[in-house]
């Protein structure tokens, strides 16, 4: 594939759903027994989760396309490339997006494997590394669209 012009908007979009999400699962219980009393709150958790990490992946995926020629990869991929190519960057944050990327797969393909208090401990402990993410890539971006 060949580079091309990395599309702000696109990842602008994608960022801002980001925050959108981030703060309606900041709106849920904190309180544990809270959390799990009603299964609204793990409802939203899962939606809320898959979406926001499918709007970090989409624009990290358009970053490699346009960016660095990298044609369309799985999820899992796009978080391991990400991360080789300093899309984000720290050796921590690193394997967090890639622990993002096979939670995405497991929240979509092996729901029935994903338990309330995973997604409560997501929600309660993991929101600072989806933000850390998505400010990574926004530089990235900026970074790449200047080029």
């Amino acid at each position: 594939m060949t580079r091309g012009r990395v599309d702000l908007k696109m990842v602008a979009d994608r960022l801002s759903l980001v925050d959108r999400y981030l703060g309606r699962l900041r709106q849920l219980p904190a309180a544990r027994d809270e959390f799990l009393a009603d299964p609204r709150n793990v409802d939203s958790a899962e939606s809320l989760i898959r979406r926001a990490l499918e709007a970090l992946l989409d624009p990290a995926r358009h970053l490699l396309a346009k960016g660095f020629g990298i044609a369309a990869l799985e999820y899992r991929e796009i978080a391991r490339v990400a991360v080789e190519r300093q899309l984000v960057r720290g050796e921590e944050l690193g394997e967090a997006f890639r622990r993002m990327a096979g939670f995405r797969i497991r929240l979509t393909h092996h729901y029935e494997e994903v338990t309330d208090a995973e997604l409560f401990g997501i929600v309660n402990e993991r929101l600072g590394d989806i933000q850390a993410v998505r400010e990574q890539l926004a530089e990235t971006a900026a970074a790449l669209a200047e080029k």
